[in-house]
Order: structure tokens, then C-alpha cells, then sequence
């Protein structure tokens, strides 16, 4: 039989020199051998494979383990292969995808004893590094079904053995889980014992992807479950699925999420419900582990994950941690910012801070500043302030700064300026280079245009991202109690649940700055009590995360103001702005506008 099993193979003696040649004179290339049989040969001998011995290798009982998907899947099906094979000399094998035996069924007495006797039983590792040419192993690093008789086994104890052996692929990912194996006498062996192996294998998969279907849908629903009960880091993993939250994706960096979900694993294989740990870039997390029931048995697990505050944080006046003065907020991305400038600045690197309008560059440096150096001075150079092109004293002013100023200076809104003071700016940041006693720092958008910004950048051999604020979304909460505090209301105005999960809900465009104004806004009429929902403006009151276009955002607006002025009476709303009802339910659904009554 050749490789695609059409043409005569090599049998008895023949077959017995050929491989007794390749294995004492180093015949490469044995006449009459089938090429995969020969690789596979090859293969052997390089791993130092004994042919005239097994070297088998056990897994210890406690670290083989029998209770997967994949021998879930395959028990019913095999049960029913050994009540049509009963009484025949055929052994019907599984094995994990390294080759370890997981299961063995034989009803013939004399082969099921020499199977005993070559050690083909649960607990081995038939992997072709281990025992060479076999059915298993060979299949396993062919990633096809294989066929081995007789002679062709490397291992002289195999052959009076032939076995065919199919991998077993998982059926949404396509990565091979076992392989599925039918062993039986060489002089037993025919064509139909690889077409029983492949529609046996294919009859597993199936299975599979039935169990999949419930375990995934299981996951899935308690998955959105955790998320519709929590606005922080949330997700959900099985062995083949993995999903995130908009939080956990936008916080985490990829190196945290990798260790997330290798101690998330790790804890649902043990059993416990709650663990903390240390992420790549140094933030402690709280993981807390649901495993999820599917078909049975566990699918999964859906896992919460809150930030520990460490060491290094501070309280400040409203009781919230600080990480710098002034600022709060544990979410990864948030704290690894702050860690990053802060060690710049201690090295005395010129800082760069790029991020969104608004999303707290300023803030940061100033609370460096305090931090690191609070009795020295903090000048700002502002290209907001700038009135043009020929603003000769404004120029004046910022030469006079960089030249004569010692301790912290901050430039900022340099995309505001014109090219020739911007030109003159940068050069007289360059004199500024070397000058002892004196730290540079810019605050500049993500997207920097023009090549005087891009110049100036290369002065900065530091930069750090600031993330917006839809990005820590985790921080609202913290962010809100800190504000109203420093907006001189932290011990009359407190925020209701309801107007809080909007909060975090906004995709916050205009980052900290935006969520600022509007609690100023709510102040205005609020002296005491707690903030509600219907008090908060439309934008807020919109919970979609989407990015909207200027149409859409006024369309969106003038849905919630009439909503709001019709006390959430969506007949009357959609009167007053002339659509029919059927369009502002529809309108109400894609902008996820949340209806909140008035108090």
C-alpha cells in the first residue's frame, strides 16, 4: 500500500530486510518503503529511538487527566464501536494529542494481553519521539491519518501488530485534541480498518462540536450576565474561547492580559473561587472565578477582576487613593501612565505626554511636579494663549521662560501655533538641551501634525501615552466622588446608582475635562442630596458607547431633550420633533438612550 493506500506495500520478509538494512548499514533510502514510513524512520532515529526495546514513558495518575471534552465526547461513540466490534481481535485506542493513552477497549483475550505486554494502555505515551513508527505518534506528527503494518512499526515489539490512527481534530478551532486508533493482528489487517478509524474519528467530532454548542452557549450567557451586573473588568474563558469586556480590552495591555488568563486557568483548575495577583506591569489584581456549568459539567469560567490599590497609593481629602497628589484612579492603563512619567521625570529624561483633549496630560505633570519637586517653580508656556502669527510678545515671553526658567516647564497646545513661532519655539527648546536645573515637558495630542511638531518631538526621548478616559472607564467612580469633593459639594451631593452606571457608561469624548462640566452643570441645580439620572445631560443619558458624528450627536441630543421634557413619553417625543413612533423607537435603541423618570 502506498502513502494514499492504492498501490502494493512491501510485506514479510521483505519488508523485514528493508528496515533491518536502514538500521545497521544506514540505507537512506530502503527500496519498496512507503515515504511517510520512511520519514517517519528518520524521524525515530533521530530521536534515539531503541528499536530493539520500548522505553515507554507513564504519566503519574494525577497528572493524567480523564475527564475532558474530548473523552466526553467520545465515550458514547466508542461504547457503541466496541458493541459492534465485540468478540474481534480489534483494540480500540484513545489518546490525548501528545499521545498519552487515555482509554483502551478489547474483547480478544490473546490481543488484549500482548497490548498489556508492550505496555499500549492507559497512562503510556506512544509519541513517535518515544516508541517511533506507530499508528499514534505517526499520525500525530503527520497531522493525517497513518497506517503502519507490521515491519513498518520502528520498534521490533510492534510488529506482529498493524494499526491505523486518525487524529482527532476539534471542530471549531481545527487544532488536533487525540488521535483515534483501531490496533489489531498484522495477518488480521485490511483496507476497512482505516475507513472504521476515519468515520469513527469523524463520528467524535461531531460529538465535540454538539458539546461545544451548549459549553460556548452556557459561557456565553453567563458571561453577558456579568457584564450587564458590572461596569468593571469582566471576562470569560473556556479551553477553546476567550472573551473581554470593552474595560478589561481597553485597560489591559496585551502582556496583562496573557498573564489574566493563564492565572484565571490556572485558578479554575484548583478550585479557587478568589485569587490576587501581580500583572506584568507591576498593578495587583483581584480575580475572582465563577466556573460555568454546560452539558453537565464545567464549560468555563467567568471571571471579575478589580484593581488592589498598592503601597504607593495615597488618600487624599475625599478618602479616594492617589496615586500622585491630585489625581485618582487604579486602572492599569491609568497607573502604568502615571509609573512611566514618574520615572522619567526622576531620571531627569525630557517627557513627552501625547494623549486626547481633555484626558488629564496637564494634571499628570503638575502632580509630578508635586510629587518630585514641590518647593521648586512650574511654569507653563501655552499655545492657546497665542493671538497669531506675529505675536511677537507672546514669543518674547516663551524664549524668556525657556531661557531664564529653572525647575519644571510645561508646553502645551503647540498645534495651535503658527509654523514660524513654532519654528522659533523649537529652537529655542534645542538651547535649552543640556541646561542643568531645568525639565522639559510637552503635552501634545495623539495625532501631532506638521514638521515643526515632529522636530520637536525628537527633543523628548521619553514618551507616554495617556490613556482617554473611556479607556479607564473603572476610574468614573472615583473620579466622580474626588470631583464633586474638590467642586466644594464631596459632603452634601453624593451620586444615585442609577446616574453612576450612566457615568460609566459615556463614551466621554471630551475625556475628564467633559465629565468636569457636567457635574459642574448638575451643580448648578443640585446643592444637596444625590445626583439622578434624569438630571444629567443628554449625552450622558445616551448609553452607546459608539463614536457618533456630528449629525448623529445632535440628532441624538434632540431625542433626549424631548424624551426629557416629555417626562420619558415616547408618543409625545416623537410629536415634538415630527417622527413617527416607530422611528424613535428605533433611534432610542441605536443611540441607547436609557429613559430616566424625574424625580
Amino acid at each position: 500500500m502506498s502513502d494514499d493506500g492504492t498501490v502494493r506495500r512491501v510485506e514479510g520478509d521483505e519488508l523485514a530486510r528493508a528496515r533491518e538494512r536502514f538500521l545497521t548499514v544506514d540505507v537512506r533510502r530502503p527500496v519498496g518503503v512507503r515515504q511517510s514510513i520512511l520519514a517517519s524512520w528518520s524521524r525515530s532515529r533521530e530521536s534515539n529511538v531503541l528499536a530493539d526495546q520500548l522505553a515507554l514513558q507513564y504519566v503519574r495518575d494525577g497528572d493524567l487527566d480523564l475527564d475532558t471534552p474530548l473523552t466526553r465526547s467520545a465515550r458514547p461513540v466508542l461504547r457503541q464501536l466496541a458493541e459492534q466490534l465485540d468478540g474481534q481481535a480489534v483494540s480500540i485506542v484513545l489518546t490525548d494529542p501528545k499521545g498519552v493513552v487515555l482509554s483502551r477497549v478489547t474483547s480478544d483475550l490473546a490481543l488484549e494481553r500482548q497490548l498489556d505486554a508492550i505496555s499500549l494502555a492507559p497512562g503510556f505515551s506512544y509519541a513517535e519521539a518515544v516508541v517511533g513508527t506507530n499508528g499514534i505518534g505517526t499520525a500525530l506528527e503527520a497531522g493525517r491519518p497513518m497506517q503502519v503494518f507490521g515491519h513498518e512499526h520502528y520498534a521490533e515489539d510492534l510488529e506482529e501488530l498493524a494499526c491505523a490512527g486518525v487524529p482527532v481534530r476539534h471542530p471549531t478551532t481545527g487544532r488536533t485534541v487525540g488521535v483515534l486508533d483501531l490496533t489489531c493482528w498484522r495477518k488480521d489487517a485490511g483496507p476497512l480498518l482505516m475507513t472504521l478509524a476515519k468515520t469513527t474519528a469523524e463520528q467524535i467530532r461531531q460529538a465535540l462540536l454538539l458539546q461545544a454548542g451548549v459549553q460556548e452557549i452556557a459561557l456565553l450567557h453567563a458571561y453577558l450576565r456579568a457584564c450587564q451586573h458590572s461596569s468593571g473588568m469582566v471576562f470569560a474563558l473556556s479551553d477553546d474561547v476567550v472573551m473581554m469586556n470593552a474595560p478589561a480590552s481597553s485597560a489591559l495591555v496585551a502582556e496583562d492580559q496573557v498573564s489574566l488568563l493563564r492565572h484565571a486557568a490556572e485558578a479554575l483548575a484548583a478550585r479557587r473561587p478568589s485569587s490576587t495577583v501581580e500583572l506584568p506591569s507591576g498593578v495587583q489584581v483581584r480575580l475572582h472565578t465563577r466556573p460555568v456549568q454546560g452539558a453537565g459539567w464545567v464549560s468555563g469560567a467567568v471571571v471579575d477582576v478589580k484593581v488592589v490599590p498598592t503601597a504607593t497609593t495615597r488618600a487624599g481629602a475625599s478618602g479616594q487613593t492617589m496615586l500622585l497628589p491630585g489625581l485618582v484612579g487604579t486602572s492599569p492603563l491609568w497607573q502604568r501612565a502615571c509609573h512611566e512619567a514618574e520615572d522619567a521625570y526622576r531620571t531627569g529624561q525630557w517627557l513627552a505626554l501625547e494623549g486626547e483633549a481633555g484626558s488629564g496630560k496637564l494634571a499628570l505633570l503638575r502632580a509630578l511636579h508635586q510629587r518630585v519637586d514641590p518647593s521648586g517653580h512650574l511654569a507653563v508656556v501655552d499655545g492657546a494663549t497665542s493671538h497669531g502669527r506675529s505675536d511677537a510678545a507672546w514669543l518674547a515671553g516663551a524664549r524668556q521662560v525657556l531661557a531664564e526658567e529653572s525647575g519644571t516647564v510645561v508646553l502645551r497646545h503647540l498645534e495651535r501655533l503658527h509654523a514660524v513661532p513654532l519654528r522659533a519655539l523649537c529652537a529655542a527648546a534645542q538651547e535649552t538641551a543640556g541646561r542643568p536645573g531645568v525639565w522639559l515637558a510637552l503635552s501634545v495630542r495623539t495625532d501631532p501634525v506638521g514638521a515643526e511638531t515632529t522636530r520637536l518631538l525628537q527633543l523628548f526621548p521619553t514618551t507616554v501615552h495617556v490613556p482617554p478616559l473611556r479607556h479607564h472607564a473603572a476610574d468614573v467612580q472615583q473620579l466622580v466622588a474626588f470631583l464633586l469633593a474638590r467642586l466644594g459639594h464631596g459632603s452634601t451631593v453624593t451620586c444615585s446608582t442609577e446616574a453612576l452606571q450612566l457615568l460609566q457608561r459615556s463614551s466621554w469624548p471630551g475625556n475628564v475635562e467633559q465629565l468636569v462640566e457636567v457635574l459642574r452643570g448638575v451643580l448648578r441645580q443640585r446643592r444637596t442630596g444625590a445626583i439622578t439620572a434624569a438630571e444629567l445631560p443628554p449625552e450622558v443619558q445616551a448609553g452607546s458607547r459608539r463614536r457618533l458624528g456630528t449629525l448623529e450627536a445632535m440628532e441624538r441630543d434632540a431625542i433626549a431633550h424631548a424624551l426629557h421634557d416629555a417626562a420619558g413619553n415616547k408618543a409625545s417625543a416623537a410629536r415634538a420633533l415630527g417622527m413617527s413612533r416607530a422611528t424613535i423607537y428605533r433611534k432610542i435603541h441605536d443611540y441607547g438612550l436609557v429613559l430616566a423618570t424625574r424625580p
